[in-house]
């Protein structure tokens, strides 16, 4: 039989402390007292590419850590376009989870290049955007029981077309969006239905006659 030695013990909890603090291979994953944050990284990355003269869909964001990568609150985060015009909200600060966020709308170049980052910092961490001009219009074809695409992007003033090529019988039916929204698409089996959007937004529709058949189309500048 063997027996752990007592003068050990002491080192192991030394040991554990330090994984649960963050200290030693540190990662940041366990509980963790944070010191100064020394580094700032992307949260989630560089968006998705997106559309000239429009915000982002989600907001950029970031993670502020310590030299033993706990994340750190409260840390004033300063934004900007370094270039490719644009804007961003500046200055955020850190919340609990150590993460500052900012919203984005790109310009009328791309790529535009926005910077992230505190006093101190050495470098500033910087996201890449890339835009396009928007689609002047959208086509979704009706499916049994289903639309594809599910979600369609075209610029204000566009036209989306609907286009049944089941054998069931659905319509279009808005459900969500700013109002007044365009008029419903009656029950028929087949043919086309045609929307025409100016109001910039996110609209949802509905096929009454099957749950869960749902669509949305986001109307951009």
């Amino acid at each position: 039989m063997t027996f752990l030695r007592w003068n050990r013990l002491p080192a192991l909890g030394v040991g554990l402390l330090l994984l649960a603090c963050g200290g030693g291979s540190g990662g940041g994953t366990g509980p963790c007292t944070p010191g100064a944050a020394t580094q700032l990284v992307k949260t989630s990355g560089d968006p998705a590419p997106w559309y000239f003269n429009n915000p982002l869909p989600a907001a950029l964001s970031v993670t502020a850590r310590d030299a033993n990568n706990c994340p750190v609150p409260g840390v004033a985060i300063t934004w900007a376009p370094a270039s490719g015009g644009g804007g961003v909200t500046s200055p955020s600060t850190t919340n609990a989870s150590g993460v500052a966020t900012a919203t984005d709308s790109i310009g009328s170049s791309s790529p535009q290049m926005v910077t992230a980052t505190f006093a101190g910092l050495a470098t500033p961490v910087t996201f890449t955007v890339t835009a396009t001009a928007p689609p002047t219009s959208a086509a979704v074809d009706v499916k049994d029981n289903f639309f594809t695409p599910q979600s369609r992007v075209m610029q204000s003033g566009g036209t989306v077309t609907w286009t049944w090529t089941g054998a069931g019988l659905h319509n279009i039916t808005y459900t969500g969006g700013p109002t007044p929204r365009p008029a419903d698409g009656a029950n028929r089996t087949t043919g086309t239905f045609s929307s025409a959007i100016t109001t910039v937004g996110t609209y949802t529709y509905v096929c009454t006659n099957h749950g869960g058949m749902t669509g949305t189309v986001t109307v951009v500048h």
